[in-house]
């Protein structure tokens, strides 16, 4: 698969996503000491960030739309070429799926399911290579 480019999404084809209460607190230190950096900000509740050869999420408990006390402390985002056939056929192998397919103004269409073991997975497609700053991203690094 190649990935479709978009300025709104890391180069990567799998983000792990972690939660945290407070993400600017976590951002800081997760730079200061793991030596990642910032990739992208995101209001006070996402960010993206660069370690090593690869990118992960910060993101807040609220981030999924759930109470801080039900939303689970990771979550991976996997990015594919179909989404729509994507969660049809986890479906038709029991994932649950927890969000249907949305178009999001960052040029990315992504669904939610649960794996049988309770882990929670975002697959996201892009459907267009869009400029953080029209959505109310900040670029910080490429």
């Amino acid at each position: 698969m190649s990935l479709a480019k978009n300025r709104s999404m890391p180069d990567f084809g799998v983000l792990p996503v972690l939660n945290y209460r407070d993400v600017r607190a976590a951002v800081t230190w997760l730079c200061r000491a793991f030596g990642a950096r910032e990739r992208l900000s995101i209001g006070e509740h996402r960010a993206q960030l660069l370690i090593g050869d690869g990118a992960f999420v910060v993101a807040s408990f609220q981030g999924m739309g759930l109470p801080a006390q039900d939303a689970p402390r990771h979550s991976i985002l996997v990015r594919v070429d179909d989404v729509d056939a994507h969660m049809k056929h986890a479906a038709e192998f029991g994932a649950r799926i927890l969000a249907r397919p949305t178009d999001y103004p960052y040029g990315e269409r992504q669904y939610t399911a649960e794996d049988a073991g309770g882990h929670v997975w975002t697959f996201s497609q892009t459907i267009a290579d869009v400029d953080p700053a029209t959505w109310g991203g900040t670029l910080l690094t490429k």
